[in-house]
């Protein structure tokens, strides 16, 4: 995946690199595949730098020089670093309000910002002063390496160690974990510190292991880092690697329809009993969590008091759809989109009557949302469409506008060459509850598949 594209990189963005872990070589690798595109790419650091780091550029001028020649270096090298003063080896920094002077003078098309120092560390927490963002910023990508991973916590193997001890109480001398970098990068006062609220926010984290098992860990660590509400996505990779960024992990969430009538089953289907004293819906409810799908919305209608207190103990948002009657599931998914919250990149839309839904389902969807930036995901079987669906946000107004009566079927039939599918192994995507018969037998299934 490019950096362009994991990132979300556009003409006019000023892009503030902090953290610890693979800052300059991040840098480095962004200006350089926009300048093969024919990008005018800026770079600078408002922090000091080693002398030796201007020649990873095609050129470097001091921040002083005439902007007409630092024009005319952009036209011939496109990718050109600001530096200060040289003093003894270092490369002083550029001020950040001279970068924010700079950019109403010089006709760049990006501005890359090296804001932060880390004296090579994997892992930082900032000292006072720390980091130098320009006012100008319109993206920050907080870096962390999982090369901290399994390392002492301490100032030799970390920048500023005591920080993260303080602020989430790790344990001195502890190994460090996957979940502590999720922490101390999505911080306010640690990995988050002096990003302003209104700029875009993605992570990265470098050197993610490629074993399958230490890689979901760095999804796991990705989607904890996720719970912080400015940031946008974590990408994983390995900026050195060949494939530098391998997936971006962005917030996914769920809408669960659950307004249905049940007039063929001929009571509440979603309340009768599935697992472990646990009804249809709750089961469904567990199986989105366990894939850490978050925020989860269930929209009722018809039985809404009675469903909403099952859930009562679930960390789910209960939205009543009162228009439930007349096109139930497309005027349900509405109600659903509108009350995800507003960093959220995709919804799942669940049906609450499938106890078949399965944990490893959900994760392959999200992981081709992840991985390839699909944004109209459906899983199928020999051929068949089922559910769940991802439905990526930029897609969430076409759906909102849809007249009511309809069902979303219009939709996916209107975009049906923009669709994704992912080909699922078995029929769990296929089934759902509508009749007594239906329960029996689905109950049945599920009983021989834990046995087996």
């Amino acid at each position: 995946m490019k950096f362009t594209d994991a990132f979300g990189i556009e003409k006019g963005a000023v892009v503030s690199l902090i953290g610890a872990g693979g800052k300059t070589s991040l840098l480095v690798g962004i200006g350089y595949e926009l300048a093969e595109t024919g990008w005018r790419v800026l770079a600078a650091a408002t922090v000091p730098v080693p002398e030796e780091q201007l020649s990873l550029f095609p050129a470097a001028l001091h921040a002083n020089t005439e902007p007409a020649v630092i024009s005319q270096t952009l036209s011939e090298a496109r990718f050109v670093v600001l530096h200060g003063d040289i003093v003894r080896g270092r490369a002083m920094a550029v001020a950040p309000s001279l970068i924010d002077a700079l950019l109403d003078r010089i006709d760049s098309d990006v501005m890359l910002v090296e804001a932060d120092y880390a004296a090579g560390k994997p892992l930082k927490a900032p000292s006072r002063g720390e980091p130098q963002i320009p006012k100008a910023t319109t993206l920050a990508i907080p870096v962390a390496s999982f090369a901290a991973v399994g390392q002492a916590l301490n100032d030799e193997n970390v920048y500023n160690a005591q920080a993260m001890i303080d602020r989430c109480g790790f344990p001195l001398n502890g190994a460090i974990r996957p979940s502590w970098i999720a922490q101390v990068i999505r911080d306010d006062q640690l990995g988050m510190a002096g990003v302003p609220r209104d700029v875009r926010t993605v992570a990265f984290f470098n050197q993610t292991p490629m074993t399958p098992y230490n890689r979901v860990r760095a999804r796991i660590a990705a989607k904890i880092a996720l719970r912080h509400s400015t940031l946008h996505a974590v990408a994983l990779g390995e900026v050195r690697g060949h494939e530098p960024v391998r997936e971006v992990q962005r917030p996914v969430g769920a809408v669960v329809l659950a307004a249905g009538m049940s007039t063929r089953m001929g009571e509440q289907k979603l309340l009768k009993l599935w697992r472990e004293n646990r009804t249809i819906i709750e089961h469904v409810i567990e199986q989105l969590i366990k894939a850490r799908v978050d925020p989860i919305v269930v929209v009722t209608g018809h039985d809404a008091k009675e469903i909403k207190a099952v859930l009562a103990p679930w960390d789910v948002t209960v939205v009543n759809n009162r228009a439930y009657k007349t096109g139930e599931m497309l005027s349900s998914l509405k109600a659903g989109l509108s009350a995800m919250s507003a960093h959220t990149a995709a919804a799942l839309m669940v049906l609450g009557d499938q106890p078949a839904l399965q944990t490893r389902v959900v994760n392959r969807i999200v992981l081709a949302h992840a991985e390839a930036q699909h944004e109209l995901i459906v899983p199928s079987h020999t051929m068949r469409r089922g559910h769940p669906v991802l439905i990526g946000r930029r897609y969430w107004n076409e759906i909102l506008r849809l007249e009511p009566g309809l069902t979303p079927r219009v939709f996916f039939d209107r975009f049906s060459d923009h669709i994704h599918y992912v080909e699922i192994d078995n029929d769990s995507i296929l089934r759902d509850i509508d009749t007594p018969q239906d329960y029996d037998r689905d109950r049945g299934i599920d009983r021989g598949e834990r046995r087996h």
